[in-house]
């Protein structure tokens, strides 16, 4: 490839979809230098109301992200599309997706200005703009950002949708998809269960979408989901052709660096190594006081050291606007009983600089994929207890194939018990399985480490798909 040769990255709306989409131009950029990486953002609506979670962005703090990457990384460009009104206000897992369409006309004419064009990357929530690429003949891949397990349930479901009439709630049955573990229908994202909503329909046209493209870019790799991807390169996929699909993680899209301004990196400094299990659940998983109180209950049932942090909200009906503090929230005394061998986080920890530390020996997860390769990387051992999206999907891979979690049953209440916890973290942290469970995922921090390495496959797939880009 010549030094003008431009690859574009277009990243849905949100700091983690914008994170991630940089990562993957840094690891192209690391590989293959010669290349432009060009990556496309959206701009929150005015008339929106926008997330105000840890994992929003401001246009501040967008900005200031934009230009850190930029001094860095002088070869990825970023292009900005403006702001545009939209005729209602949506829910947010609708407004990217209306938020793609309505801006069609501002990518058009950003991608006619980027000279030698070779491919355009896709988000996956933003498959609209396919039709965009499509109408100037540009080749168009997907960046799925889960793994390839999941990505292979995806397709299977234009399948599944052509083979029945019935929604998937109404199945109660196991699905056989080549490569995959048997998955229950009960395990599938709530979105997909319903045929006659919006969101179901939606996920038909994701998936359409991503078959009939040039390729699929998974941040996965070789080791951990070898099965499903001997499955994908023999084009084995049943009774539907599949894209060629390239496994080049894993790739860590990083939290924004921020001071350890809990203490709780101190306070690990002070326990024995891998004695600590970490309990957090990702930037929207926040639970009920009942099941606060049970995980408080299972914790001291455990007898482990724990790290737990605790995103709550504010009650329903309290518009004081201030928090419970963790003493109302938790049961009467714990933080005092507990205290030499617990340590509480309100709202944010730093997870990869926990994940890294000596001190933990166990992760209680929403089994995010992000979170699932942190601790893969660092060779730490799972509690998988999903909670939205594809997460049960993602409990699925980790416990039956991979083999490196244990899964928590949910009870009929919706609550995980006090007892259930307990169970599972000391079967993860002192019994033999943990200990075979524990071997295992080390294996695969080695493996980790060799795909994204000179000769790796995660490099070689890298490699092929540079290979395609200079075919195009």
């Amino acid at each position: 490839m010549t030094k003008q040769d431009s690859i574009v990255l277009y990243s849905a709306l949100g700091r983690g979809h914008l994170v991630s989409m940089v990562e993957l131009g840094k690891l192209i950029l690391t590989h293959h230098p010669s290349l432009s990486i060009n990556i496309i953002f959206l701009t929150p609506p005015p008339n929106q109301d926008t997330p105000t979670s840890p994992t929003a962005f401001t246009c501040d703090a967008t900005a200031k992200y934009i230009s850190t990457v930029t001094a860095a990384t002088p070869s990825i460009t970023f292009h900005r599309i403006p702001p545009v009104s939209l005729p209602a206000v949506l829910p947010p897992e609708a407004l990217t997706f209306e938020l793609c369409r309505a801006t069609a006309r501002h990518l058009r004419r950003i991608l006619a200005s980027i000279p030698s064009l070779r491919a355009v990357v896709l988000d996956f929530m933003n498959y609209s703009a396919q039709r965009v690429t499509s109408a100037l003949g540009i080749p168009t891949y997907f960046y799925y950002t889960s793994g390839a397990s999941t990505l292979a349930v995806f397709l299977h479901h234009i399948i599944l949708h052509e083979k029945t009439t019935l929604s998937f709630k109404d199945l109660n049955t196991h699905l056989n998809i080549p490569g995959v573990p048997r998955i229950h229908t009960d395990d599938l994202p709530d979105p997909v269960k319903d045929r006659r909503s919006e969101s179901y329909q939606v996920f038909i046209d994701i998936a359409t979408c991503m078959r009939d493209s040039d390729g699929v870019i998974v941040n996965s790799f070789n080791a951990i989901e070898e099965r499903v991807l001997e499955v994908f390169n023999q084009g084995l996929m049943e009774g539907t052709t599949s894209p060629p699909v390239f496994c080049i993680g894993p790739v860590i899209s990083a939290a924004p660096c921020r001071k350890d301004e809990s203490g709780c990196l101190s306070w690990l400094d002070s326990q024995p190594s891998q004695s600590v299990v970490f309990l957090s659940f990702g930037s929207m998983g926040r639970f009920s006081r009942v099941q606060l109180r049970e995980i408080a209950k299972g914790l001291e049932k455990s007898e482990q050291r724990f790290l737990w942090v605790i995103r709550s909200e504010f009650d329903e009906g309290d518009d004081s606007g201030v928090p419970p503090s963790l003493d109302e929230l938790l049961p009467e005394g714990f933080l005092e009983r507990t205290k030499e061998k617990g340590f509480v986080v309100r709202d944010w920890a730093p997870q990869a600089a926990i994940l890294s530390h000596d001190s933990v020996g166990g992760f209680v997860t929403h089994c995010g994929w992000n979170s699932v390769l942190e601790a893969v990387c660092e060779g730490v051992p799972m509690v998988a207890w999903p909670l939205y999206a594809e997460q049960r999907l993602n409990r699925v891979v980790l416990v039956e194939e991979m083999k490196v979690g244990l899964a928590v049953k949910v009870g009929k209440d919706g609550v995980v018990s006090s007892t259930e916890l307990g169970d599972r973290v000391r079967e993860l942290m002192d019994s033999d399985k943990g200990k075979e469970i524990r071997q295992r995922i080390f294996k695969m921090k080695i493996s980790a480490t060799e795909a994204l390495s000179a000769g790796g496959s995660s490099i070689i797939a890298l490699n092929r798909l540079v290979e395609a880009w200079r075919g195009h």
